[in-house]
Parts: C-alpha cells; sequence; structure tokens
C-alpha cells in the first residue's frame, strides 16, 4: 500500500471509530439515562447550564457521531467534539486523575485528540466532504 492509500485507510478508520464512540454516548444520554437523568447528572457534577448544554451535548454527540462515520462536514464536527471532550476533561475529570476507572481524564483526552486529528487534517478521501465538497484534507495537511 502506498502512502495515500494507507492515510486514506487511517483517516476512515479513525474518523467510523470515533463517529461510533461519540455516537454510542449520544445515544446513551438519549435513551439510557434519558435527557432529564442527563440534566440531572450534569448538574450534580457542577456543570454551568446543566438544563441546556445536557440536551445540546447529547444531540451533538449524537448527531456528530453519526456525520464523522459519513465524513460530512468532519472538522466543523470534529471541532466541537473538541470543545465538549476538554469541557468534560475541564469540569469532570481533571480532578480524579488519569486513570477512567477512578473518573479520570484519560477518555476524554483521547477522544479530544483523535476529533483535533481530524479537525486538522479532514475526513479524507472516503468521505461525503470529498464527494460533495472535492477536499479531502485542509490545507495544513497538504503540507505534511
Amino acid at each position: 500500500m502506498n502512502q495515500s492509500a494507507l492515510t486514506t485507510t487511517a483517516l476512515a478508520a479513525l474518523r467510523i471509530v470515533l463517529g461510533f464512540l461519540f455516537a454510542a454516548h449520544g445515544w446513551q444520554k438519549f435513551n439510557e439515562w434519558t435527557i432529564a437523568g442527563t440534566q440531572a447528572s450534569f448538574a450534580k457534577m457542577g456543570i454551568p447550564a446543566a438544563d441546556l448544554m445536557a440536551p445540546a451535548i447529547a444531540a451533538l454527540e449524537l448527531a456528530g457521531g453519526i456525520a464523522l462515520i459519513l465524513g460530512i462536514l468532519t472538522r466543523v464536527v470534529a471541532a466541537l467534539l473538541v470543545l465538549d471532550m476538554l469541557g468534560a476533561l475541564v469540569l469532570v475529570h481533571a480532578p480524579a486523575g488519569v486513570f477512567a476507572a477512578k473518573g479520570g481524564y484519560e477518555l476524554v483526552l483521547l477522544l479530544a485528540a483523535a476529533a483535533f486529528t481530524l479537525a486538522l487534517t479532514g475526513a479524507g478521501r472516503l468521505s461525503l466532504d470529498r464527494a460533495l465538497f472535492g477536499r479531502s484534507k485542509s490545507r495544513l495537511a497538504a503540507l505534511a
């Protein structure tokens, strides 16, 4: 496989797995915990405007995850998900240390880094972004 094919495959794999994980977390907030339960949980964790943030974050994670899987509006969605994860890190997980088993930030940091990668590189060739807009990567990625 040449470098271009490897990059195409890697970006598609990253986008699909990351999209699946975000969509699963959004789905969980809507269906398993319910929006009311998520609002109560957010309020208990000290998240500002929990009544507004809970449905907004649930929708972002669910719709954003699906958008990443499809590779549509990837840079914008990924940037919003970076902000989502940085908020979770700072507001909730940082005081618990690194490890997720103790409520720490390792998962949200990894999700933020993966989303940041997609925000910089774009969706790649195997995406709706490429099919609809004709661009598979950012100008920044083209310099590499």
